[in-house]
């Protein structure tokens, strides 16, 4: 395992550089930075590099250091998933696009330190006995069925292991894990669906909270299983059946313990439960609670608004599946009683496929596109705040720049504060 980058700050620094690799600790061999981290949280601590050249140095550490010594290490290759799932969003998406949007990642250290989902198909015995000793908590877990021949039938997968043994296992050994359930009609909803809420609160509260997410479909589907979107009518009777179960578990719990994705709310036109509701967010980054908390966080900040004033006309784009709240929770206070010239637009993804209405997966071309139709309205675009990567790069592999000089209007990336966001437009 090789040095990316040392900290100046590190007590390291001067004394290892980039490039070395760590051959040990306490004579152990080290896994990866997870590892590094575990293996050097005693007082005592020996650590055997290796410089470009192959020469080792042996340093040693007499007191407890910050956990990565101000190093940060390449772990190598992410575990790749070997399942074919029958919703897999990877297989429906076409050829000709950024590498990494084809990489299908199923490892539990992400998991730990991102809060990826992983299925645990091919995570080997000693990786649990690992996470167990080395408490990586919390985890989270596709689950989508706990009938394990349903399980491997959604997941394409037939040499799986029994998924709830294995959960046992964990919750026994101290993991907490928060769960989910991609739902797809017909197949493991339904009576499978009461199962699997059944036998997951059963193993509460080592098994936090599960999440029920409607199956993503793009227009890439050629030759993949044959799949559908929920209708409104059945959407509104998931979120019925959630919350119903949602009191049970209250009462019994202490805990709503499952809760249905922020989409299904949009599907049936119902508001979104109160902000309590969704108790501490343990399923915030998988879409739950999402929208009830970007409206929330803007009610509060919305008296930092009053004495704003500018003459800027701004046409503010999002997804489909955002319009319908941003229109009516902040859109008319925007407009009535800041009196700001804002416009909201949704954009139509023409890349993906209509059924794909969520901002984080809308292309720069279509973004453009919807920009382009309104140009003579306004004088600046804001874009929402998910559909840019860390090289300011859309899906497409378009520029933040090449857009904006596409449009020949300034740009804004909003953030998920909507206030701050209109600070920084109407300046």
């Amino acid at each position: 395992m090789k040095i990316k980058t040392v900290d100046p700050d590190s007590p390291l620094f001067g004394l290892v550089r980039p490039g070395y690799a760590v051959v040990s600790i306490n004579g152990k061999p080290v896994l990866d930075s997870i590892d590094f981290r575990f293996k050097t949280a005693d007082e005592r601590v020996k650590i055997k590099f290796a410089d470009s050249k192959g020469r080792e140095i042996e340093l040693r550490l007499d007191e407890r250091c910050p956990g990565d010594l101000g190093l940060t290490l390449d772990d190598g290759r992410v575990m790749v998933c070997k399942n074919n799932c029958i919703f897999c969003f990877v297989h429906q998406q076409p050829k000709g696009m950024r590498r990494t949007l084809y990489v299908k990642d199923e490892d539990y250290r992400l998991s730990f330190t991102h809060g990826n989902f992983v299925t645990f198909t091919n995570t080997s015995d000693e990786e649990i006995k690992r996470i167990i000793k080395q408490r990586l908590s919390p985890l989270y877990v596709s689950v989508h069925a706990t009938d394990d021949e349903l399980r491997s039938r959604l997941l394409g997968n037939r040499n799986i292991l029994p998924i709830l043994p294995l959960l046992r296992r964990l919750v026994k050994g101290g993991i907490t894990i928060h769960t989910q359930c991609v739902l797809c009609p017909g197949i493991n909803d339904g009576e499978n669906l009461k199962r699997t809420i059944d036998e997951l609160s059963s193993l509460y509260p080592g098994v936090a909270s599960l999440a029920v997410v409607p199956v993503g479909l793009t227009k890439y589907r050629e030759r993949l299983p044959k799949l559908r979107k929920y209708s409104r009518e059945e959407a509104a009777e998931i979120v019925r059946y959630i919350e119903r179960r949602q009191k049970e578990f209250t009462k019994s719990l202490g805990s709503r313990f499952v809760w249905a994705a922020d989409e299904f709310y949009v599907e049936t036109g119902r508001d979104f439960p109160k902000h309590a509701a969704y108790e501490d967010m343990p399923q915030f980054e998988n879409g739950v609670g999402m929208a009830r908390e970007f409206i929330t966080v803007f009610n509060r900040r919305r008296p930092r608004l009053r004495g704003l004033k500018s003459r800027v006309r701004a046409l503010m784009l999002t997804g489909y599946s955002a319009y319908p709240f941003l229109n009516t929770q902040t859109l008319p206070y925007i407009r009535e009683k800041l009196k700001l010239k804002l416009a909201l637009e949704p954009v139509r993804n023409d890349f993906w496929g209509d059924t794909v209405t969520v901002s984080g997966l809308l292309t720069g071309a279509d973004l453009l596109k919807a920009a382009s139709g309104k140009k003579d309205g306004y004088d600046m675009a804001v874009l929402p705040p998910n559909c840019l990567n860390e090289d300011k790069l859309f899906l497409d592999d378009m520029s933040l720049e090449q857009f904006e000089q596409k449009l020949g209007r300034k740009v804004v990336v909003g953030s998920y504060d909507l206030a701050e966001t209109l600070r920084e437009v109407f300046v």
